[in-house]
């Protein structure tokens, strides 16, 4: 398997999340409502999965050794709008968390910037998805050698394994905040 294999894989994760959302926002229209705690399980996801775990390996890992190499400069263009995208991702899960606790508080106006960032990381993903998957990740094997590929692979399992603690070390770290508070 090659490296991009993987990070194609937790695409195919990503986007069965992205069909239920799509699934959710569609019941939106009819009830003009959604349950808080699926977008709270959404976001989590989003948060951890699609971000932390799935862009964490390509930023911290993938990109950081293309950026010891010689990038065309279409390659570097593209990485580097890669990287935007996580960015513009992080933002609207961020706006998506503060209208959803909007909403949890009875805030029922705040249900259209909800679903209205709910609706972008729908119409986001796969065409993100697809710029890596046909173009980038294509591009960018020419660049590395069978051996530093595997290199990679494993380097992908190892930042998975982390991944489990880092998490719940940041649940316990989240309600030792609010124990605190009280």
């Amino acid at each position: 398997m090659q490296a991009r294999g993987p990070l194609m894989i937790e695409h195919r994760l990503i986007q069965q999340m992205l069909n239920l959302i799509q699934r959710r926002l569609e019941e939106v229209t009819q009830t003009q409502s959604i349950d808080p705690y699926f977008v709270d399980t959404a976001v989590d996801f989003i948060r951890v999965y699609a971000d932390r775990t799935h862009h964490g390996k390509e930023e911290d890992i993938l990109f950081k050794e293309l950026k010891n190499k010689h990038l065309s400069i279409e390659d570097l263009q593209m990485m580097d709008q890669l990287i935007e995208d996580h960015i513009f991702c992080r933002y609207t899960t961020k706006t998506l968390i503060e209208a959803n606790n909007q909403y949890r508080k009875g805030n029922l106006a705040s249900l259209s910037v909800l679903t209205s960032c709910l609706k972008t990381l729908v119409e986001f993903y796969p065409e993100h998805m697809k710029k890596e998957d046909e173009v980038f990740f294509p591009a960018s094997r020419i660049y590395f050698s069978d051996e530093e590929d595997q290199l990679m692979i494993a380097d992908f399992w190892d930042f998975d394994r982390k991944m489990i603690h880092e998490k719940y070390k940041d649940v316990l770290n989240s309600l030792n905040d609010e124990v605190t508070k009280t």
